[in-house]
């Protein structure tokens, strides 16, 4: 490895440590949180244009492999039977989220088609395929609907600029909103850290050490079995493998109690964070088509605002609202950091859940809606 990779590869997993200190000893920090700062400090590092291309691979390594075996950790400490309780209205709100995206799609096809843009079911129904399942779901309905490379590619990039705003909307500002909009998350919910280990430090370490063993022979067996199903993407399949392993082990009572398992997976994933922050080219701000640009945004912030809205009608709460919401835009892998941000470990299952869920049926709905707009269906 050439040096200057290895001195960026240093800086993707340590620049976090620096970022939890900043939040420790700084007020202003410590609101911001841990997530936010690492969010924020990466989308800097990424717009300044300082990493050589050769960095990007490395980087995309640390990110996969540090959200691979930060999923089980964090999932060894679920309370599946808690989870139960709060699961309808998760499973409402992003059915909310489904209906909300589709609506603001059908609209801006009749709007975008009225405005000279050539076959805009093509960019309803990826925008429908997106924001219930992630760009898996995209890369699926191109396929199926014949969408040329360079259209694809435009919204997928777009995509990954206006996505970068809501995630930093979503951790900032949003809470604070949507607090005097929506009702509290039920009082009961766990919103505290993990009570203090008792116990000694190699006590500590020796869980630790257990906790990550366990973890990485999830990650391999994920790997291993995914070949096996082909029904859907590697990627997804992987996601899927990986949330289902980690919710078997926490039906082990001393994975489920494991108190180092939490901090490990909650480390990784800030490297996670920093380093998709820290993808953001400023090549991709500069050369942007601005109507796919505007199709994008609306289709992001217009459909979220419509699932607020009926979100409230319905009686959703602000947590469950935005951990669903963050499922269906930006697919279950940022769920963590947004259950993180929120300080509510119990809304992690119910993103985890819905975002999966979103991966099955974002398919069918972005083709039906594109050849139901198009006349074909």
């Amino acid at each position: 490895m050439q040096p200057e990779i290895a001195v960026f590869a240093l800086i993707y997993l340590l620049a976090p440590a620096a970022m939890l200190r900043l939040a420790r000893h700084s007020t202003l920090a410590g609101r911001l949180g841990p997530i936010v700062l690492c969010y924020m400090a990466g989308l800097a590092l990424g717009l300044i244009g300082l990493q050589p291309d050769a960095a990007g691979q490395v980087r995309d390594g640390v990110m996969e492999a540090n959200l691979g075996l930060a999923l089980p950790l964090l999932l060894f400490g679920v309370d599946l039977g808690a989870w139960g309780r709060i699961a309808g209205s998760a499973l409402l709100s992003m059915a909310l989220a489904v209906v909300s995206v589709t609506l603001v799609a059908t609209g801006l096809y009749f709007a975008f088609q009225e405005g000279g843009t050539a076959q805009s079911e093509q960019l309803s129904g990826m925008a429908v395929g997106m924001y219930t399942g992630g760009l898996a779901n995209m890369g699926a309905i191109k396929l199926a609907l014949d969408i040329p490379e360079s259209r694809y590619l435009l919204f997928a990039t777009v995509d990954t600029v206006v996505g970068a705003g809501y995630l930093l909307f979503v951790l900032t500002l949003a809470p604070l909103v949507f607090a005097r909009f929506l009702k509290p998350f039920p009082s009961d919910r766990d919103t505290q850290a993990p009570a203090a280990d008792e116990a000694n430090a190699p006590n500590m370490l020796r869980q630790g050490v257990v906790a990550l063993l366990v973890s990485a022979f999830c990650v391999a067996a994920a790997v291993l079995l995914t070949p096996l199903f082909n029904f859907a993407t590697s990627q997804v399949m992987t996601v899927v493998l990986l949330t289902s392993l980690g919710l078997l082990c926490s039906v082990t009572p001393s994975l489920r109690k494991n108190r180092a398992a939490p901090h490990m997976g909650m480390y990784l994933l800030y490297v996670f964070s920093f380093s998709v922050a820290a993808s953001m080219d400023l090549a991709e701000l500069r050369d942007m088509d601005l109507s796919v640009l505007g199709f994008v945004l609306i289709a992001t912030f217009g459909s979220f605002g419509l699932h607020a809205l009926l979100a409230r009608a319905a009686g959703v709460d602000r947590d469950t609202f935005l951990i669903t919401s963050v499922a269906a835009v930006m697919s279950p892998a940022f769920v963590p950091m947004v259950a993180r941000s929120l300080r509510n470990p119990a809304i992690l299952m119910s993103g985890m859940a819905t975002g999966i869920l979103g991966f099955a049926i974002g398919n069918y709905l972005g083709i039906s809606l594109a050849l139901l707009l198009a006349g074909k269906g």
